[in-house]
């Protein structure tokens, strides 16, 4: 038996509070191999105990309420090994946290250390997230989260509810957090999350400690609620209502939920207003809000509704106005008003704003801050005319954090995709951005330093697998979803890889779409292969000399390729008359 756990045996109801902090201090100091497997489990057991028999009242416990607080750090440095967090796992035990939690709610320093001991027992343990929920600790969580405003409170809670939404084995939690407001709250879990939302936002922008920890974790729970409840809701509730919610097939965007519509108005506002981030542009929490955006589903109806909410067209606003005034057709929600903000800012639908501008950016121009976002990022990642299968760039991305270049900007990459396939409008302007009508079209595309050619160059890469699909299938949103637009605009070549995976084994024709381009800005044709002006190439002048060094040098290739039997040379007879055989 280890020393320790003999030491903290040996303490009893008559123990100095001084000798108690010892022994709980030896605890916490202990290195890590000092302690067996065995000594953990009991140990923590002990703890566990005592913290149980404090909270009801109970006489026989060797601490005190000012002990807590160093028994639980105990608990926590020993619960980062599975063994101990087994038993912190077991439905009883986490009862005695969960009550520990709630007698001490007043007191933020020991409450929270409560929260971690389970935040880290149900992150090694799977069941132990199971058994939380089971217990009431994961409603008891939406009702704390509702009343914190503490960042650092707000952050344990998230991942504890995260963690406890992770798998679609807790089906009935999520369908519960989603459409249900029991007693002890105001709002369900949609509305609580804006609310932190839009509260973590603001405390980001005021530097505040904890507050990017804290969104990312509570926009992990979004993620999970978003990816899992409207595969979980009745078909009745849901855009796709088509689809049976038993379909194994259905994958993160194939269907939404009217009772999520809330939470995406303060998404697209942190998206839109959370502080830019050095080295990398884009870092938790705003790569987290990405995740949670892409999994806003692209379904014809919420096509119908952009553009309906879109003037692009008088007839798109009759239609609209028709739906409207239908009997049948629903009002627009938060939904459709959170949408209608991903194809806002109608500064300029022909040209990309010139740099510096002459005046700030629509607020909620949410396609220019991804599209500022995406050139940004591209720009750091690949500087110049970097080939994207450079070392270099792999290196920097391991440099800034140990990911890859698919798990940096793919998410991005795709979220303006959707832009693009919702809103006509945004496809004509993200095309205006990327591929302009006076496009310089005299140097090969792919050489170039911009967006354009940093995407046609990924289109050929090795490394970034996901990168380089993600980039095409945008630039084919972009390009009216159409091959022969595509290829128009930038040249077959460049897309041919791209196109034969999407099942175009050759050049497909030259579309009669206005979006397609014959010619370049200066009236010269464009090479349907390059995306570039043809150009004729006059014949460099040579010298009598330089003339019969390209003479030896095809007699010496001609006499190789000869030798090796690949063609055979048959000699003429110098005294056969001309034109005989």
């Amino acid at each position: 038996m280890s020393g320790l756990l003999i030491d903290y045996k040996f303490l009893s109801q008559s123990s100095t509070r001084a000798d108690v902090s010892n022994v709980l201090q030896s605890i916490i100091n202990a290195p890590p191999a000092a302690i067996d497997d065995s000594t953990r489990r009991e140990l923590v057991q002990e703890l566990l105990d005592d913290l149980r028999a404090l909270a009801a009242s109970e006489k026989n416990s060797r601490l005190s309420s000012k002990d807590v607080a160093q028994a639980l750090l105990a608990i926590k440095t020993l619960g980062r090994h599975s063994a101990s967090s087994e038993v912190i796992s077991s439905e009883d035990n986490l009862k005695t946290l969960l009550a520990v939690f709630n007698a001490f709610s007043d007191d933020q320093d020991t409450s929270n250390e409560a929260l971690r001991c389970v935040a880290n027992a149900l992150l090694l343990i799977e069941q132990g997230r199971f058994n939380w929920v089971e217990i009431g600790g994961g409603r008891a969580c939406v009702i704390r989260l509702e009343k914190s405003t503490n960042p650092d409170r707000i952050f344990l809670l998230s991942r504890i509810l995260f963690l406890s939404t992770v798998s679609m084995a807790s089906a009935s939690f999520i369908l519960s957090l989603v459409e249900d407001v029991p007693a002890g709250q105001t709002g369900n879990i949609v509305d609580i999350i804006g609310t932190k939302l839009d509260l973590l936002t603001s405390s980001i922008l005021a530097g505040a400690k904890m507050s990017r920890e804290a969104m990312t974790d509570l926009l992990k729970l979004t993620f999970n609620l978003l990816a899992h409840y409207p595969k979980l809701a009745e078909p009745t509730d849901s855009k796709e209502a088509s689809s049976s919610k038993s379909d194994d097939r259905i994958v993160i965007g194939d269907r939404w939920s009217e009772r999520l519509d809330g939470i995406l108005p303060p998404l697209l506002r942190a998206f839109n207003t959370l502080p830019p981030t050095f080295p990398s542009p884009i870092a938790a929490p705003l790569s987290h809000v990405i995740h949670s955006l892409i999994t806003i589903p692209v379904a014809p109806l919420r096509a119908q509704w952009l553009g309906s909410l879109s003037p692009s067209s008088s007839k798109a606003s009759s239609t609209s106005s028709a739906r409207a005034d239908s009997p049948s057709s629903k009002p627009p929600g938060a939904f459709d008003r959170a949408m209608s903000a991903l194809s806002a800012g109608r500064r300029s639908l022909s040209s990309r704003p010139s740099s510096p501008r002459t005046s700030p950016p629509p607020v909620h121009d949410s396609l220019l801050r991804a599209y500022d976002l995406l050139e940004v990022s591209f720009s750091h990642y690949l500087p110049g005319d970097v080939d994207p299968d450079d070392a270099s760039v792999r290196e920097r991305c391991k440099k800034e954090g140990d990911h890859s270049l698919d798990d940096i900007m793919a998410p991005l990459v795709a979220l303006v995709t959707r832009f693009c396939v919702d809103d006509e409008q945004s496809k004509v302007r993200m095309r205006n951005w990327v591929l302009p009508a006076d496009l310089d079209r005299t140097s090969p595309l792919e050489r170039r330093a911009d967006m354009l050619g940093r995407c046609l160059r990924l289109l050929s890469c090795v490394y970034h697998p996901r990168l380089k699909d993600a980039v095409g299938e945008m630039l084919y949103a972009m390009c009216d979803s159409d091959a022969g637009v595509l290829s128009s605009q930038v040249g077959y070549g460049n897309v041919a890889g791209f196109l034969y995976n999407k099942g175009i084994m050759s050049a497909p024709p030259r579309p009669a779409s206005s979006t397609a381009p014959t010619t370049a800005s200066s009236g010269d044709p464009i090479n349907p292969i390059t995306g570039t002006v043809h150009q004729e190439q006059p014949e460099p002048e040579m010298t009598e000399e330089e003339k019969q060094q390209e003479m030896e040098k095809l007699m010496v290739l001609f006499e190789r390729l000869e030798k090796t039997g690949t063609v055979k040379i048959q000699k003429r007879d110098p005294s056969a008359p001309s034109g005989s055989s």
